[in-house]
């Protein structure tokens, strides 16, 4: 009976998988398909305890969408891959491209390994694969702007239908799952590819038509919050795209807008894979940071949310509640740590990626730098977020704040973004600023200015 291998990486869903119809085609009427995930430890052991306990959630909704068939297997995909195609007797391989820069070398390798029996991509986790969308001279964009100009006239296909059936290939052995302990008191959102698209509907049907004004209070529950689905895979943008297509409100507009925030990430890595670590703008990796004892000491209070700028402790304390952030409040706690704390955007990137239940590393990278005036901003360095202003104007009566900073739930409205102001001053257990924002603002513009001045 012939048999066609098919590796889920970040594409844990049955509908819209191209790689899933090529891997039944392939099988052909008289054979099967053998679903596996690979718990490849170089991605495992990095992910932080949400994203695992996200995943493993995952993994369980798929298997019971596959008739139990699927196979779980632990280490290196260039030796578990080949062994299990042997094992299995599996004429190809079949995955959807991976655009990352580890996955590339993870998927040469295994190609490698593979010898004769073929790795056969289709698809991507994007609309349009990265690599596609370049300038009329074939160079990459490098400003967001042109990109998504460029992007949309490009196009991308209509979802790809889900198989009325599938003959899964069964009695393959599985290793035993990796353990992680629950969450306690960490909100993460239901898993699967059930749960995506049923949040997916209450947004269209809810929140779309306001979310060109809602998306930027995150004391409003204005957004998708399919993030993490997207990040592993349980919905496909194109899925996304073909519900809002013939949407021609300013909303619709907007979201579409994001998507293609989060392809020109992906497409920058594609094509600047050192960006995940060093910054996009050469001349900016001179620019000076702060270390030592002193920076750490204030990076241990921004991560504890213990800054004395609320809105800056509700996004830090929202990060530990549920894993998520507000994408507004993400731009907002990265400047101040970037710009009034002068710590290096890798440190906070870093502490981000570890503990988002949807951290991907080409969105949360490159924001982080687009934040710090590194990376593909037109406008680069000089834009510094004042805290207590991003407070009062997108979290207007304090809701946000209240809710994550409960120090802070007797306060006024009128002081609930400068508690330090209220007659009675701040509350007990909150702490004072821990810098001053004008004078930190000045700092990090001299940094820039003597950056710029240089040779």
């Amino acid at each position: 009976m012939p048999i066609a291998l098919l590796w889920f990486r970040r594409d844990l869903r049955l509908a819209d998988h191209p790689a899933l119809l090529a891997a039944r085609d392939a099988a052909g009427p008289d054979g099967a398909v053998l679903p596996v995930f690979v718990v490849d430890p170089r991605l495992w052991d990095p992910a932080g305890a949400a994203r695992r306990c996200f995943l493993l959630d995952c993994l369980r909704d798929l298997d019971a969408a596959v008739d139990g068939a699927l196979v779980l297997r632990s280490g290196h995909p260039a030796r578990v891959i080949p062994a299990l195609a042997r094992e299995a007797g599996a004429e190809t391989v079949h995955v959807s491209a991976d655009a990352g820069p580890y996955g590339r070398q993870r998927d040469a390798a295994v190609e490698r390994a593979l010898g004769e029996v073929p790795l056969v991509r289709t698809g991507s986790p994007y609309a349009v694969t990265p690599g596609r969308v370049t300038k009329g001279d074939g160079t990459p964009f490098r400003v967001f702007s042109p990109f998504a100009r460029a992007w949309r006239a490009h196009g991308w296909r209509a979802p790809a239908p889900r198989p009325r059936s599938v003959a899964w290939c069964t009695g393959v052995r599985s290793d035993v799952p990796p353990q992680q302990a629950p969450l306690d008191g960490v909100r993460l959102p239901p898993a699967g590819e059930a749960a995506a698209r049923a949040a997916w509907r209450r947004f269209l049907d809810e929140r779309l038509a306001g979310y060109r004004d809602t998306r930027n209070t995150p004391g409003t529950e204005g957004t998708s919050r399919v993030s993490a689905y997207l990040k592993y895979g349980c919905l496909h943008p194109r899925t996304l795209l073909a519900d809002l297509a013939g949407i021609e409100d300013a909303s619709a507009e907007s979201y579409r807008t994001e998507l293609a925030w989060r392809e020109f990430y992906a497409d920058v890595l594609w094509h600047r894979p050192e960006t995940h670590r060093e910054a996009f703008d050469q001349r900016m990796r001179a620019i000076a940071y702060d270390t030592g004892p002193d920076a750490d000491e204030r990076f241990a209070a921004w991560a504890a949310g213990r800054t004395g700028y609320p809105i800056v402790d509700a996004g830090m304390r929202q990060l530990v509640g549920e894993a998520w952030v507000h994408n507004r409040v993400r731009m907002v706690v990265a400047s101040f740590l970037v710009k009034d704390l002068h710590v290096d955007w890798w440190r906070g990137a870093r502490h981000f990626l570890a503990r988002l239940v949807d951290g991907d590393l080409a969105s949360n990278n490159h924001g982080w730098q687009w934040v710090a005036g590194t990376g593909t901003d037109a406008s680069p360095y000089h834009r510094v977020f004042n805290p207590t202003r991003q407070g009062k104007q997108f979290d207007p009566d304090g809701a946000y704040v209240r809710r994550w900073v409960p120090e802070l739930r007797d306060v006024p409205a009128r002081y609930v973004h400068e508690p330090w102001l209220a007659p009675d001053g701040v509350p007990d257990g909150y702490p004072l600023p821990i810098v001053d924002h004008a004078e930190e603002r000045r700092v990090a513009l001299d940094r820039y200015a003597r950056l710029r001045a240089s040779p």
